[in-house]
């Protein structure tokens, strides 16, 4: 087993990662802005999340989830729409950092080497989602670290925020008052 920690990244060594991590998303929101690619207008009947957001966290939830008994596509979609909700109540700041983080991930010219899945969300394994997802969690680098982070409690929150999710675990949902 090998270990993940190694020496420090001394003064000079960070200053050069950030200036190149900066100078990647300015290129790549530079260019997706003039291509076209990314879109700040929410999909249809969502409020925060775009068209190109929505098979990014279906993929990634679906993951995460796992075998749960209720898992389908309803409540798939219905755990999609209650972190669109949640996203709606957030400071506009945390909704430009989500969505800054899902067009990351949902651009082709990004989405290949920050996640090792090379084709289409839709087209990704379980598998492919969740080497993904050990990658960031694991990673040497605190971004990708708070990106896992993000992305899993977000998408976990919203998912057991879902009734859908209550019953098939046994769970009455929360008193009424």
């Amino acid at each position: 087993m090998t270990s993940l920690s190694s020496a420090p990244l001394n003064r000079r060594q960070f200053l050069k990662l950030g200036a190149g991590a900066s100078a990647a998303l300015a290129t790549v929101g530079m260019t997706a802005t003039l291509t076209g690619c990314s879109s700040s207008q929410p999909a249809s009947g969502y409020r925060v999340l775009r068209d190109s957001d929505i098979p990014v966290v279906a993929a990634i939830m679906s993951t995460l989830v796992g075998p749960h008994p209720a898992l389908d596509g309803a409540s798939l979609q219905a755990g999609i729409q209650q972190l669109d909700t949640t996203l709606a109540w957030s400071s506009a700041a945390v909704q430009a950092q989500v969505t800054d983080l899902l067009g990351m991930l949902s651009m082709p010219l990004t989405r290949g080497p920050m996640t090792g899945i090379w084709g289409s969300w839709e087209n990704a394994s379980p598998a492919d989602v969740q080497a993904f997802l050990q990658r960031w969690r694991d990673s040497r680098l605190d971004m990708l670290r708070q990106g896992h982070s993000a992305l899993s409690q977000l998408l976990m929150m919203a998912w057991y925020a879902t009734p859908a999710s209550w019953a098939a675990v046994g769970y009455p949902g929360p008193p009424q008052i």
